[in-house]
């Protein structure tokens, strides 16, 4: 119960740092947005580093934690391009195409063995994200294709993450992504940074870096307390605070075909993570 308390405040974390990116880049550019985003999880870096000590960054595959970093920051910045046009749910819907992607990438990358079931809840999940997208018809911004490469980058990352666990500690493969995402976002930052001129400006940019540092700790917690298989579900949650912060804020709502394509997608991203569950238990049973 405390895994799954802290998933979804979480969850409602991240939302309520997505809302205020999304204001933010009315003003700012994109990439000094998402600077000050990934510098609340830096700090959670430097939390680590006070409580583990140096050894939180002792890595048998440094090269691999870079490049992980790496894809971070590039997944944050299209995520935060993406709605700085596109209503929050539209993105969020999209974004949740991830667990589809990595189940390809596990099996075209990592060689592992994909049944039927999940190979059908990907491509029923793929048809969801048409519906939500309908590419041709001129109903959402091309923007929201950056939501895709966000996603795509995301499930990467998901892949590496596996390659290390059996040599590196889940708190050293935060503090890499932290610290490699901060120094390649501080790269471009002189060429697009704009001094806040007003009051709420600067206090989002404080709220955008505090709150996805507490959001980063929480799913940390979490995952530590709870099963991840039993605590990933409650991450489509975030599906309905985006939906309630866009509506409050932009008023924006998705439209009716947009709620059936998420619908679609969070159904099958469920059954996805079920069968990987069972898989995952399977491979278990055969190895103990």
């Amino acid at each position: 119960m405390r895994g799954l308390a802290l998933m979804a405040l979480a969850m409602f974390v991240f939302s309520a740092v997505d809302t205020q990116a999304k204001f933010l880049t009315q003003t700012m550019h994109p990439i000094q947005v998402t600077w000050s985003r990934q510098l609340g999880l830096f700090a959670a870096m430097l939390f680590l580093l006070a409580r583990h000590g140096p050894s939180v960054l002792k890595t048998a595959h440094p090269w691999l934690q870079v490049f992980r970093g790496c894809l971070a920051a590039v997944s944050a910045v299209c995520f935060i391009v993406a709605v700085s046009f596109v209503p929050l749910a539209d993105a969020v819907s999209i974004s949740f195409i991830a667990p589809f992607i990595v189940t390809l990438l596990s099996a075209f990358i990592l060689r592992e063995t994909v049944g039927i079931r999940r190979w059908a809840a990907v491509t029923i999940g793929f048809l969801g994200t048409l519906i939500v997208i309908r590419p041709g018809m001129g109903v959402v911004d091309p923007a929201i294709f950056f939501v895709v490469l966000a996603a795509f980058c995301f499930a990467l990352r998901q892949i590496v993450s596996r390659s290390l666990a059996n040599s590196d500690r889940t708190i050293t493969t935060v503090a890499y992504t932290a610290l490699v995402s901060v120094v390649l976002l501080t790269l471009p930052l002189p060429f697009v940074w704009q001094t806040p001129t007003t009051g709420i400006e600067l206090i989002l940019l404080l709220g955008v870096a505090a709150m996805a540092g507490v959001g980063e700790f929480t799913l940390i917690k979490a995952l530590e307390v709870g099963q991840a298989a039993v605590v990933a579900p409650v991450q489509y949650s975030l599906l309905l605070w985006s939906t309630f912060y866009g509506w409050l804020i932009f008023n924006d709502l998705p439209d009716f075909w947009t709620w059936v394509g998420a619908l679609i997608i969070v159904s099958t991203g469920l059954y996805t993570l079920h069968r990987e569950r069972l898989a995952a238990k399977a491979s278990k049973a055969r190895t103990g």
